[in-house]
């Protein structure tokens, strides 16, 4: 690969890009330059589209990069954030937004007619709502940690709701001083002192009942999102959804990045495999054992876990720059000659506790031609009365196993795949409310409880978590299957799915599933250490159907399935593999109050009687999809 020209990079502030509707949405244009003056050569452009200012130092440097390298960079304020005009409703305006931003810089002197998109999370969403439009000068794309289906996983979810959204709802309407949003001061005030974990202990929110009332839009599209469960027109449409509008998405070159403890794992394996189907890209995807961010990518470890200094990435500036000059300018960087798929298989690490107090997981890089694996064996794991997770089916002609789920007393959350489920710590002393805009967010925002790879034992870095702080298992509302030791090193890579036969005393509920790699006892661990892999929830009420809720008969045994998120982990020889069935993950998703009244406006819970059934004719199980090992297995 040839030696890489660099520039001088010169900035215009503050330049107005006007919309169809008359909005004006602000950007700050990033040139190549030459002794002070932009050369005069027509290049391709980058946009990014962002809700948390175009100014923010990471941004900042990131633009300076690309544009050093050859690029017109274009960091842009999506609708009513930050410096730009109009309101933000999430997600809903980004498509046309978008689409006209990509063609206003097209016709801008400086470009040469290509435009390349990047970024992470909702500038991900920003890049595949735009590409729904197919803008005619899209000419490539580099989402990384971002949605494709907002009502089947990453908003909603199986017809359970993510709370990471209503607390991104309050964080990013204190942080956001839009003027229009901010008109008077008191309103800035209000939102700055709210301390979202308060609300948690108040749900569900109610119409100009918390301070969001001052922030209006916010408190509408949040409500929306909220208490709208059925899969009707507005989960239809190309912000939320763009699976749907796959037939009109732009066909060019995309490349896909996730993380298998990412809040969007599901919606990038899903979009890879969609837009690799439909449309000649070309598309690849590298999908790490990250949490959510972007240069969460440049780390060895996820949550209390360890992965090995190859987990992370030298550079990922630099892998969008090789995909960027291949296809906007034409260089033969190689990337396009890497295979399509690019996973990291994580676990096979010494399994014991490092100078940072993590346990050491490990894994290792590897190269597939497709997604899913033709060669994993999909293989049925079976629940039996007694715990035991097996592949032989149960034996018994009727089995079954009852708890209570109490809405008031809900499983916590011990790590897994979320992001933005975060509050905001107070303003630094001494800096007054009008400078806040200049206080860079991320070090007011605190995780909740945290995401990634944890032993499943409560503790008070968790949220809801009670002394004395036990392990999960332990709890009477979580049932534990697992297998014995295993005998070898076992690789599950793929889809993960669990099929359940189950009843409810109550109208409505929600059942959970957690797949578990339990490590023995050791020195460093002599409890073990239970670590989650993935998991998924299913609101009962969309057992038939996402389009519409149908409320269970009590006492009635239903079969449902839970599609838990996509992995890559090898269960090494002497661990156990463990599903834990439960009725709540809660922050992670919202506690069913068990009652059947519409979603997100109910006024009393009660507690449910629900119950798994694992016998001869209802064979609850889990779908692992098992990679042979060993000489031979590739083929």
């Amino acid at each position: 690969m040839p030696e890489r020209e660099t520039y001088d990079v010169i900035v215009e502030e503050g330049v107005w890009v006007p919309m169809r509707d008359g909005v004006r949405l602000a950007a700050d244009v990033y040139r190549p330059a030459r002794r002070g003056r932009a050369v005069s050569e027509k290049l391709p452009a980058l946009l990014e589209r962002t809700p948390y200012g175009k100014g923010d130092p990471d941004r900042r440097r990131r633009c300076r990069y690309f544009a050093s390298h050859g690029y017109v960079v274009v960091a842009q304020d999506c609708r009513g954030c930050y410096g730009s005009e109009g309101e933000l409703y999430f997600l809903a305006q980004e498509p046309n937004d978008g689409y006209d931003t990509v063609e206003w810089m097209a016709r801008q002197s400086w470009c040469n007619g290509k435009v390349g998109t990047y970024g992470t999370s909702y500038m991900a969403w920003t890049q595949s709502a735009l590409a729904t439009q197919a803008p005619p000068h899209l000419a490539c794309m580099f989402p990384n940690m971002g949605g494709w289906n907002a009502h089947s996983n990453t908003v909603r979810h199986n017809g359970a709701f993510e709370m990471r959204f209503m607390a991104w709802a309050y964080w990013h309407s204190a942080i956001n001083p839009n003027a229009a949003l901010k008109r008077d001061p008191w309103v800035d005030q209000a939102l700055n002192d709210t301390d979202f974990r308060d609300w948690l202990t108040r749900l569900p929110p109610r119409p100009g009942q918390t301070p969001l009332r001052l922030a209006p839009n916010y408190e509408r599209w949040m409500l929306d999102i909220y208490t709208r469960g059925d899969y009707d027109d507005f989960w239809k449409q190309a912000g939320f959804d763009i699976e749907r509008h796959l037939a009109q998405h732009s066909d060019v070159p995309i490349f896909l990045t996730g993380g298998w403890y990412d809040s969007y794992t599901r919606a990038t394996l899903d979009a890879y495999m969609a837009l690799k189907k439909a449309k000649q890209g070309p598309v690849r995807v590298m999908m790490g054992p990250w949490t959510h961010g972007t240069y969460t990518t440049e780390e060895p470890f996820s949550g209390n876990v360890s992965l090995g200094p190859d987990a992370a990435l030298d550079s990922f500036d630099d892998l969008h720059l090789r995909w960027f000059d291949r296809w906007l300018k034409g260089i033969e960087t190689g990337i396009d000659g890497e295979a399509p798929v690019r996973i990291f298989v994580m676990g096979g690490g010494s399994g014991e506790m490092d100078d940072a107090g993590r346990l050491v997981h490990g894994g290792r890089w590897r190269d597939e031609q497709e997604w899913p694996l033709r060669r994993a064996r999909a293989t049925p794991f079976y629940l039996h009365s007694d715990g035991a997770l097996l592949t032989e089916r149960p034996a018994e002609s009727k089995s079954s196993t009852t708890y209570q789920y109490d809405p008031s007393r809900p499983v916590p959350t011990i790590g897994g795949n979320f992001s933005s489920l975060a509050y905001l710590k107070p303003p630094p002393a001494g800096i007054a409310l009008e400078d806040l805009e200049y206080v860079y967010s991320p070090l007011r925002r605190e995780t909740i409880t945290p995401a990634g790879g944890h032993d499943q034992w409560e503790g008070p870095q968790h949220y809801g978590c009670d002394a004395p702080c036990l392990p999960l298992s332990s709890r009477p509302d979580v049932l534990v299957f697992q297998t014995p030791p295993l005998e070898r090193d076992t690789e599950v890579t793929g889809p993960l799915s669990v099929t359940l036969w189950v009843s409810s005393s109550a109208p409505d509920t929600d059942f959970t599933a957690k797949l578990v790699d339990v490590y023995p006892p050791s020195a460093d661990y002599p409890e073990g250490y239970a670590l989650n892999i993935s998991d998924s929830i299913v609101r009962m009420r969309y057992h038939r159907s996402g389009e519409r809720a149908e409320l269970l008969e009590p006492g009635r045994v239903y079969e449902v399935t839970i599609t838990l998120y996509p992995t890559s982990n090898l269960f090494v020889k002497g661990h156990r593999i463990r599903l834990d069935v439960s009725s709540s993950n809660f922050p992670r998703f919202d506690a069913n109050p068990n009652t059947g009244e519409p979603l997100g406006r109910h006024r009393r819970t009660q507690v449910a009687e629900n119950t798994v059934y694992h016998d001869r004719s209802r064979p609850s199980h889990v779908v692992l999809p098992i990679v042979p090992t060993g000489r031979g297995a590739r083929g």
